[in-house]
């Protein structure tokens, strides 16, 4: 049987004492952000999970809120899915929650091997965070094994409540504003059908190019990510148009739209004066292109709010559903920034 990991023991591994761990686990004051951060990740490595006696002695619920995420997501560079885990932890926590991470190896979702805070029984929920390979996710909602919530996707949006930003209508929004500064050879980042928020965003792209009877190229839709593994590419292997390059693209994330201006900009391309480019999400990591990004800002902290809220709604009662058909959607927010510029008079829609 597992030894049961206790606060001291947590203390004694970061130097710190068990009052402090206490306090940083449980949501209270004087404890700095980072060392709150170090003191959840470290428990959650560990295995901790809060007894019911400490649960009493607070004299609230408190929930073990697994969450999952594929291994891709969590890379260096693609720190958006840990904001959104940063913030999903201050919210369970503020709710006298405790929240444990478990990243999905590419291995465990080939083999289709279930989460070990599935079936250790680590959690009382689940929040399925971003989409997953080869039915991963699906099977394991399917399963029932436990309450669960998406967050920033749809798997099994049939069977599993839903908390997602309004993607769709972001990718028209993005795509219009190119259209309002005069751009009529529009391409578009994203490598489709790797994700559902990625193809939401595209069809967006599509609607708003249907609708001002724009022209649409195989050549300007460039890929951003391994179709298999999901890896994001490096700048240098974005490859551009050869010929007839479009005036603008909207990038599917902030991430692609800084390698894009870094890519085109080794091409010779300046931007926003030669190629416009506009992004999404508002996550700071898409500014490290040396420009700021016009983007479409999806709430990070709404989002990781409203799936928490509809987690703890689910493990007190398991018929609870969120928004219409469990699919609760937020709007974004359009942000303007300098890497996109005019080029003529606004192009009308049919």
């Amino acid at each position: 049987m597992a030894k049961t990991v206790r606060l001291a023991d947590i203390g004694e591994r970061l130097g710190v004492s068990t009052v402090t761990v206490s306090k940083a686990l449980s949501g209270q004051t004087g404890v700095s952000e980072e060392l709150r951060e170090k003191i959840i990740r470290l428990a959650d490595e560990m295995g901790y999970r809060k007894s019911t006696a400490e649960a009493k002695q607070t004299g609230k619920e408190s929930f073990t809120i697994g969450v999952i995420a594929a291994e891709r997501y969590l890379q260096e560079n693609q720190s958006f899915y840990w904001l959104l885990y940063q913030e999903i932890s201050k919210k369970a926590i503020e709710q006298n929650c405790f929240p444990m991470l478990e990243v999905i190896s590419p291995e465990k979702e080939d083999a289709g091997g279930f989460p070990k805070v599935v079936t250790e029984g680590k959690a009382d929920g689940l929040i399925i965070l971003g989409a997953f390979k080869g039915g991963y996710a699906n099977r394991l909602i399917e399963s029932k094994k436990l309450p669960m919530v998406n967050l920033d996707t749809t798997n099994g949006w049939e069977m599993c409540d839903c908390v997602v930003s309004n993607n769709f209508m972001g990718g028209c929004r993005m795509t219009d504003y190119l259209f309002e500064l005069g751009h009529e050879k529009i391409g578009f980042v994203g490598t489709r059908r790797s994700t559902s928020s990625i193809d939401d965003r595209y069809s967006g792209y599509l609607k708003s190019l249907m609708e001002h009877g724009a022209e649409w190229k195989e050549d300007w839709v460039i890929d951003d990510r391994s179709p298999d593994s999901g890896r994001i590419y490096k700048s240098d292997e974005l490859i551009l148009p050869k010929e007839d390059m479009p005036t603008a693209f909207f990038c599917n994330c902030d991430l692609s739209a800084g390698l894009l201006i870094a890519r085109l900009e080794k091409a010779g391309y300046g931007v926003p004066g030669d190629v416009s480019v506009a992004g999404f999400d508002n996550y700071m990591s898409g500014q490290s292109a040396g420009i700021g990004i016009t983007t479409y800002e999806t709430g990070a902290k709404e989002m990781a709010e409203r799936a928490v809220h509809s987690m703890l709604q689910k493990c007190r009662n398991a018929s609870y559903t969120s928004g219409t058909s469990g699919i609760f959607m937020l709007a974004g927010r359009f942000i303007e920034r300098e890497s996109a510029r005019r080029i003529g008079p606004p192009v009308r829609s049919l």
